[in-house]
């Protein structure tokens, strides 16, 4: 039997998590969630955790409250991610926060020699280098449990990595595929957060609608599979059935594919090696009839220029991008800003933000730092001219 934590129990990737782990009886030993207390109160009863974490630190007295005729230790903030990530006997932590608070858990965890099931894209984009550095030293295993990284990990798996050609990352295009910069003028948080195939959390389908997550995944790939840019192809594949292909060197091709549920991805991570049944459909490929396959529109989505450029640059300009974004999808969740703000935000930090080649931990969130207050000051200016 195993022994997992997860972080963001709560939200899409760790409830479905909890799911998979129901069903194959995986044993939790720790929680933690950003500030939904009820629902990790009631995970921590249903599922036996020993350590719950909320991130929300005003929320403490609600879970300890929820919690009190238990004997669970009950932590919160960034230190309780840190403690849970330093958990002896935890086989595999999965970690799906969201954005750049997942960064420090992952490599608390890899140095205390836990395999990482990877859901928190952010990790690998502010500081890839780092953590793979880190896994690579203390011989920890890194499972990615997006579904276009699993699939990459998936197509490699039975094949030499050094005879890999490139991959093709697929994108499902997002709510606006084929919209132009006139079109998105006007664009409501409403209807970006209506995604076409996927069912998430606000952030990532917002990201989705700007294309900014396929951005954040190209840098994801790169670290991960050590690639360069050059051999990653985005492809925008509308139906999202195959999940992403690679290309070896005798140019044969590869490709993953199944029903655009997350269960699948995040089995395989909690699994690895095996192949168990899955709480999803069967695949029924006569059904979808025809999969379609075209470029993605760089011109028009600000934020996928930004992250290629930043992939190309290296150092701490992922960083930087990764901050913008959060900062600027904050504010346009809140009407402060346009849907195309958000691109011209993220553009500008690469510009903005001093550039530094050597990537430590005290550059990263040095970064992170300085181009979070130049994008709210920005935003302020923005929102005051609304």
């Amino acid at each position: 039997m195993q022994n997992i934590s997860i972080l963001g129990s709560t939200g899409s990737i760790g409830t479905q998590a909890l799911q998979v782990a129901k069903k194959h009886n995986i044993n939790i030993a720790a929680l933690a969630a950003n500030s939904n207390y009820t629902l990790l109160a009631c995970q921590v009863k249903e599922f036996g955790a020993e350590y719950a974490c909320i991130y929300d630190e005003s929320c403490v007295d609600a879970l300890k409250e929820e919690l009190k005729n238990t004997n669970v230790k009950i932590l919160c903030g960034d230190e309780g991610l840190k403690e849970i990530a330093r958990l002896k006997g935890v086989d595999k932590m999965l970690n799906s926060v969201v954005g750049m608070v997942g960064l420090v858990p992952t490599l608390e965890a890899i140095d205390a020699g836990t395999d990482i099931a990877l859901a928190n894209k952010e990790t690998l984009v502010t500081g890839g280098e780092l953590v793979m550095n880190l896994a690579r030293y203390n011989g920890v295993r890194i499972f990615p449990v997006d579904s276009e990284h699993s699939a990459i990990f998936q197509c490699i798996k039975g094949n030499k990595p050094e005879q890999v050609r490139g991959i093709f990352l697929t994108a499902s295009g997002g709510p606006f595929f084929g919209k132009t910069k006139e079109q998105l003028k006007g664009i409501t948080p409403a209807q970006a957060l209506k995604h076409p195939n996927w069912s998430m959390g606000s952030k990532i389908t917002i990201d989705s609608a700007t294309l900014m997550n396929k951005g954040l995944e190209f840098i994801e790939a790169m670290r991960l599979f050590d690639l360069k840019p050059e051999q990653i192809e985005i492809v925008v594949h509308r139906q999202s059935i195959v999940h992403s292909a690679v290309e070896f060197d005798d140019f044969s091709v590869i490709a993953q594919m199944g029903v655009p549920d997350m269960k699948i991805p995040i089995q395989y991570a909690l699994l690895y090696p095996e192949r168990m049944e899955c709480p999803t459909e069967h695949l029924s490929l006569t059904d979808y009839g025809r999969l379609t396959f075209e470029k993605p529109d760089i011109d028009t989505f600000d934020c996928l220029k930004a992250c290629i450029k930043a992939a190309k640059l290296g150092g701490n300009a992922p960083a930087a991008v990764n901050g913008a974004n959060e900062e600027a999808v904050r504010a346009f969740l809140d009407e402060k800003i346009s849907f195309l703000q958000i691109g011209e935000l993220v553009l500008g930090a690469l510009e903005e933000t001093p550039f530094k080649q050597a990537v430590t931990l005290e550059a990263v969130l040095e970064a992170d730092k300085a181009v979070r207050e130049i994008t709210k000051k920005k935003i302020e200016k923005i929102s005051l001219n609304r």
